[in-house]
């Protein structure tokens, strides 16, 4: 397709979906101008003279994480700020690097590789390869591909259907990090009076984990573009692992500003997303935050989204109420 055709917002869907280039296939046509489709409305670009360099996210060790101090960190920022991030976690710098290098390595497959995780054309459900977030509903599409997938620990017969490129990196990282995923619902939990996770408040917290392998390539003009505009996560939790090039702001506690989340090298960043703020009544919060993109540099990142079942049914929890506190949620 050449620089001129994109323009046409027909073709160019054509060209990032059906065709499977993605936001990838456009940044090696050297383009000089993103397309207009991808040019964030003023009122929604980073206002720089708004981030906030005085203040930045807690960063929490977890290297005795059964202090009760580190339970009170971990509580605190997630009432406050609804983010932190978390070193000492217990997932070794190797299994981050091998799943951020598999990241690497699964967009720079031919598109005739990479087209074959299309949703038309994947071998499974629990594996898609998407652009933007819903390119054929939004009016501004956002600078990004990303490789999707369901995880389930005890369906190995869907695995062994996802890229080879990237299968074993995601699945040992998830290995690993469900341990820590389930330790810090079980903190976030015990700050709410709950004692124990069951099996069905299990489902409620975590009954879907889906791991992203998010791919942000170099933009001609990141300043007219974004790489996930302004959002809360509808999870519980959410874990992310992002590499060493940055462009992650969260909106700070009180005000309109937005603080830079800094790359720290073996550090996950977690965030409260929506359940956990319903479940707990508005004491933790989900905060909206957004990525930029980056001229010079590709970058990518892996969320995993911590859901409820697709069946699941919450509303604040009993035991944030016990008090007689008025519930804000049905």
């Amino acid at each position: 397709m050449s620089i001129a055709e994109v323009s046409k917002a027909s073709d160019l869907i054509d060209f990032l979906v059906n065709q499977g280039n993605g936001v990838k296939g456009l940044s090696q046509i050297g383009l000089k101008n993103v397309p207009e489709k991808f040019i964030q409305p003023q009122e929604e670009r980073l206002d720089f003279t708004q981030i906030v360099s005085s203040e930045s996210i807690p960063i929490i060790d977890l290297s005795n994480c059964d202090d009760p101090k580190v339970a009170e960190s971990i509580c605190d920022a997630a009432e406050k700020w609804g983010f932190f991030q978390i070193i000492n976690h217990g997932i070794h710098v190797e299994v981050l690097e091998n799943v951020l290098e598999a990241g690497h390595k699964f967009f720079e497959l031919p598109v005739e590789e990479r087209r074959k995780y299309l949703k038309e054309n994947s071998p499974t459900h629990t594996v898609q390869l998407k652009t933007s977030f819903s390119p054929l509903a939004e009016k501004v599409l956002e600078w990004k591909d990303y490789l999707f997938h369901i995880y389930d620990s005890e369906d190995e017969s869907s695995t062994m259907l996802w890229p080879v490129v990237s299968k074993d990196q995601v699945l040992e990282y998830m290995k690993w990090a469900k341990t820590v995923i389930v330790k810090l619902l079980e903190v976030l939990l015990k700050g709410l009076n709950v004692k124990q996770i069951d099996e069905a408040l299990k489902s409620v917290v975590m009954g879907s984990l889906i791991v992203n392998l998010i791919h942000y390539p170099k933009c001609p003009n990141p300043e007219l573009a974004a790489g996930a505009g302004r959002h809360a996560d509808v999870s519980s939790i959410t874990m992310l692992l992002q590499d060493d090039v940055g462009g992650l702001y969260v909106r700070e506690p009180k005000g309109d500003g937005w603080i830079h989340v800094p790359p720290v090298k073996g550090a996950l960043v977690i965030n409260i997303g929506d359940v956990l703020q319903i479940m707990s009544n508005d004491r933790y919060k989900s905060v909206e935050h957004r990525v930029i993109v980056n001229a010079n540099r590709n970058r990518v990142s892996v969320p995993i989204f911590v859901n409820p079942a697709p069946d699941a049914v919450f509303g604040p929890l009993p035991q944030v109420l016990e008090n007689g506190e008025k519930p804000f949620y049905k």
